[in-house]
């Protein structure tokens, strides 16, 4: 039988499509503030939720989008309030929601451990037809903000205090795009796993940089490359029955290295 037929692996194509166009399309915003590594932390915080969830039995998907979307905007509040730096209120913040997240999901029972590491690195066969309807709602909200205010988010990227002077509301804008940050990590961690998911919102980004030079370029190269390497990655990881989120990433990581070359001799003969 072809791997298409098996209902899981359909199932996980589609949440695999979903998070390659989405997870590129905020990356890009992430990448020109220089906050490559803001995914990686949400995605501890989001594991706070997915405990939560082993905890109290509810579903893992709403719980964890909940817990991310409010720890997204108490890292705001707190880098605008707190006299600690940045980076430090993000690391207070992101080390305890990984601790967090262990804590309550050990609390919860043996099962709930051994479930553990389908979140932290993804596994196809665990996508649901319910996961694929949250998925979907949230992949389409975050799409249609990106569309309302994409232009304040370029122009708060691109400068802050140029987009304060131009009547930008920048710390709303910030707030939004870490929660969209937050959103687009639960909706990878089926696939790709909290511990990777930022990865896919990275890497293809950083791999269109080497190869184009606007920032609209860079942005549909990078959906284009995580759409590609997101189902890639998980039909490769049936044949090879491995986490879905490592082969992902490392494909991913290959177009990166084959980028290289590439922007390097686009840049020659210019």
């Amino acid at each position: 039988m072809s791997w298409v037929t098996f209902d899981f692996m359909q199932r996980a194509l589609l949440a695999a499509t979903i998070v390659g166009l989405v997870a590129p399309a905020i990356g890009v915003f992430l990448v020109q503030r220089r906050l490559a590594l803001l995914g990686d932390g949400m995605g501890h915080v989001a594991l706070t939720g997915v405990g939560l969830a082993f905890l109290t039995g509810t579903a893992p998907v709403p719980t964890a989008l909940a817990v991310a979307v409010l720890g997204a905007i108490g890292i705001e509040v707190l880098r605008a309030r707190s006299r600690s730096a940045g980076d430090t209120v993000l690391a207070l913040v992101f080390y305890g929601g990984i601790a967090g997240g262990v804590l309550l999901t050990y609390l919860a029972g043996n099962r709930a451990a051994s479930s553990l590491n389908q979140y932290l690195f993804g596994a196809i066969t665990t996508v649901s037809a319910a996961d694929l309807v949250w998925l979907t709602v949230a992949a389409v909200a975050v799409l249609g903000f990106l569309a309302v205010f994409g232009r304040e988010m370029f122009a708060v990227a691109f400068d802050p205090e140029v987009a304060r002077t131009q009547g930008i509301r920048t710390e709303l804008i910030s707030v939004l795009t870490t929660v969209l940050a937050a959103v687009t990590v639960v909706i990878g961690m089926r696939t790709v796993g909290l511990l990777l998911v930022s990865a896919i919102m990275i890497v293809p980004i950083a791999a269109a940089q080497q190869v184009s030079s606007s920032f609209r370029g860079t942005a549909v190269l990078g959906v284009v490359i995580g759409v590609a390497c997101a189902v890639g990655g998980v039909i490769a990881s049936f044949y090879v029955d491995a986490p879905s989120g490592a082969t992902i990433v490392l494909l991913t990581l290959a177009c990166f290295l084959l980028a290289l070359p590439v922007g390097a001799l686009l840049r020659r003969s210019t």
